[in-house]
């Protein structure tokens, strides 16, 4: 299997003996000029790898405040150029980074060209929350010509038959949402997230990122204890949805990655 910006981190992060520590952002949020300057500031407080949002109408796994972030970017014109920049610019600052986008505008953008633009901005690999690995022949073949890695939801609810036929289209790591649900920040983590990455572990060698509901250092600590990352959305946003301006909004965002980084490596 080829090796990837993201596949190296893991290695670098369990060499460490802790997790990683994820940010997801949409693109274009709060405006297409801003984005890169709130995920500078999350690499800067310690985010060892980006999830970049392609914004999207009619999200299916989305929580609340990611859904309004999407709305504004929707709002301010961003587009699949404005995704392939952000991406650019973020690798640029020498993380590895992903993008999380539904299939539908894959396709819209053309399967092999979508693929081939994100190899081309430096990116890792995509996360593609609604498409299943038997509808994937297409994606597969383009994903494996471009050697970017495919990464894929697993859910408490998917079969004990199903896991391993999931997990062995994987690469990268495996996205393990922690509960049924959207996204969103939580009171605590589900405790059907630790079961998960084991059920996951069984199958495959891969590591594991646990997402949805991790919004402060101690619950980034409970995951990081059992997982190999750990991706962190809703909180993010929501300092900036309530910061008065870009600098403020950098600051929170940046003092927030602080005290998650410290959370995984404690």
């Amino acid at each position: 299997m080829y090796s990837t910006p993201l596949s190296e981190l893991f290695i670098h992060t369990k060499a460490e003996n802790r997790a990683a520590l994820i940010g997801y952002l949409p693109a274009g949020f709060p405006t297409i000029a801003d984005s890169s300057k709130v995920i500078a500031a999350m690499v800067e407080g310690g985010v060892d790898a980006i999830e970049i949002g392609f914004p999207y109408s009619d999200p299916v796994m989305d929580g609340p405040v990611i859904q309004n972030a999407a709305e504004q970017s929707l709002k301010n014109g961003t587009g699949a150029s404005d995704v392939f920049d952000l991406m650019a610019a973020t690798t640029k600052l020498g993380v590895p980074a992903v993008v999380m986008t539904y299939w539908n505008p894959i396709e819209r953008y053309g399967v092999e060209a979508f693929a081939q633009s994100l190899k081309a901005a430096g990116g890792s690999g995509v996360i593609t929350p609604d498409l299943t690995v038997e509808e994937s022949t297409q994606w597969s073949q383009a994903s494996q010509d471009s050697q970017i890695n495919r990464i894929y939801v697993v859910a408490p609810s998917t079969s004990e038959a199903r896991m391993p036929l999931v997990t062995s289209q994987c690469s990268g790591f495996i996205y393990a949402a922690s509960l049924m649900g959207v996204t969103g920040t939580r009171n605590s983590v589900s405790g059907d997230a630790r079961a998960l990455v084991a059920r996951i572990r069984s199958t495959s060698d891969l590591p594991v990122a646990v997402g949805l509901g991790v919004s402060n250092a101690a619950q980034a600590h409970e995951v990081a204890d059992y997982a190999d990352g750990v991706i962190v959305g809703s909180a993010f946003i929501r300092e900036v949805q309530e910061s008065v301006n870009i600098e403020e909004a950098c600051e929170r965002v940046r003092e927030l990655a602080r005290s998650l980084s410290q959370g995984v490596r404690r």
